[in-house]
């Protein structure tokens, strides 16, 4: 075959733009695109609760219809404003395709066409021109270096604006680490929620039962310690050593909590100074065996995130989600500080998958570890389990192992894991600061 008609089954033929629901029963965009090949992908934008200022924004309808949440104009700006350029365009020619819909879009955060219909169409011209190849995603973005499943951070314990309880910070995790494959790791945390489920139950009643945003039990809990408490019981009866077996994590999303008027933080009914903060972050962490806090300070708080990570980078990750929101000059800002030691990695913060590949390698350029992260609001898309092993970025941030939406991710990555075989890697501990903790 000419070289010249093996570029015409790349070329993208057909991009349409429809409105689906996503997890929290809010519209949200899917794409589909379809290469003259006959590669096909489809994809579809998550959306957050707590999102940072400085991230893409969605275009919303407003209105009465689905009170306000509507994207039937992020729709049609896939349809009759992006579609029309980027049709006829080589769909491996990723890096010009979404530079082709930043420069539609014109502003600097995508607010014009939706950061919602940038990204949705984003993934899905990736998705199709791995299709077009016959591979799998994260093999046509990784190549064959890509071998390395994601150590889950799974949030188990919700809190925060993801609940509906008195827990100040917003996600209590586990990271299953005492396992040689993903599959296995996978089993343990599985064991382990179902665990908690049992003791929340008999500790607190059915009511503790149900579940948050993330799938995520929401007990009816008052303070941080009594969350970390429950999740090292859970460890411990269902046989597993807490600090060697199963390591825990903290989203504090301290944004949520920030008093702006009086430069505080409110964390279970006590004010705390950026340095009682830090004081109290570090008293966690000689009691519990964590290992990555993520948003200490909030999103402004530079200053903050590089006096916590003088202080504590050597033996957990500092992790910047609203501080850097996947922007590229953020991490920079943050990098040149000494500013955390790790990135939350979201695609549709930032909004395209060219600009999310730059920020991970410009993190892993620079010692930083990279967790490939979902939202909130989110769909049946899978597209992040295939990032974080393109990228061997080590870490994957999707939830319990509960909801559609969150085990479609897990379950994809054990799809990966079995079509690597023996080529796949489970990085266990390595990915963290310190190897033990017990």
């Amino acid at each position: 075959m000419l070289v010249y008609e093996v570029e015409e089954l790349f070329k993208i033929e057909k991009v349409k733009a429809r409105w689906i629901i996503d997890s929290r029963a809010r519209p949200t965009v899917e794409v589909d695109v379809i290469t003259r090949g006959g590669g096909y992908g489809r994809a579809a934008a998550p959306a957050g609760a707590s999102r940072g200022k400085h991230e893409a924004v969605e275009v919303r309808d407003g209105g009465k219809a689905f009170k306000g949440y509507g994207v039937l104009k992020a729709v049609e700006n896939v349809n009759k404003i992006i579609a029309p350029a980027i049709i006829g365009m080589d769909s491996r020619r990723q890096r010009d395709i979404d530079y082709k819909m930043i420069e539609l879009d014109g502003t600097p955060n995508k607010s014009k066409l939706g950061g919602n219909a940038i990204v949705a169409t984003s993934l899905a011209v990736a998705k199709a021109a791995a299709d077009t190849y016959g591979q799998p995603l994260f093999k046509y973005i990784g190549g064959i270096e890509a071998r390395t499943l994601p150590v889950p951070l799974m949030n188990i314990i919700n809190g925060g604006v993801h609940a509906g309880n008195e827990l100040s910070i917003q996600e209590f995790m586990i990271a299953p680490v005492g396992a040689d494959k993903f599959s296995e790791a996978l089993r343990i945390a599985v064991e382990v929620y179902m665990e908690l489920k049992k003791l929340l139950k008999e500790n607190y009643g059915p009511i503790a039962i149900n579940v948050g945003d993330e799938g995520g039990f929401a007990p009816p809990m008052k303070n941080t310690r009594e969350a970390l408490n429950a999740l090292v019981e859970a460890v411990r009866r269902v046989g597993y050593v807490p600090g060697k077996d199963v390591l825990l994590a903290l989203d504090v999303a301290a944004s949520q909590v920030f008093n702006e008027s009086e430069n505080v933080y409110i964390i279970d009914g006590r004010k705390y100074s950026r340095s009682e903060l830090i004081e109290f972050y570090e008293r966690l962490v000689e009691e519990y065996p964590i290992a990555s806090i993520e948003d200490p300070f909030h999103e402004e708080d530079f200053e903050g995130f590089k006096e916590l990570t003088d202080k504590l980078g050597s033996r957990i990750l500092v992790v910047g989600d609203d501080l850097f929101v996947t922007n590229i000059k953020r991490l920079r800002k943050g990098i040149e500080m000494g500013a955390a030691n790790a990135i939350l990695v979201k695609v549709n913060q930032v909004g395209t998958l060219t600009e999310t590949l730059d920020v991970v390698r410009e993190a892993h350029r620079n010692g930083y570890k990279a967790i490939i992260s979902h939202r909130s609001g989110e769909t049946e898309d899978t597209s992040i389990s295939h990032i974080a092993v393109a990228l061997n970025t080590g870490l994957i941030k999707t939830g319990a192992p509960a909801r559609g939406e969150r085990t479609a991710k897990y379950n994809e990555l054990l799809r990966i894991e079995e079509y690597l075989g023996e080529e796949a890697i489970y990085p266990g501990t390595k990915v963290f600061p310190r190897r033990s903790y017990a």
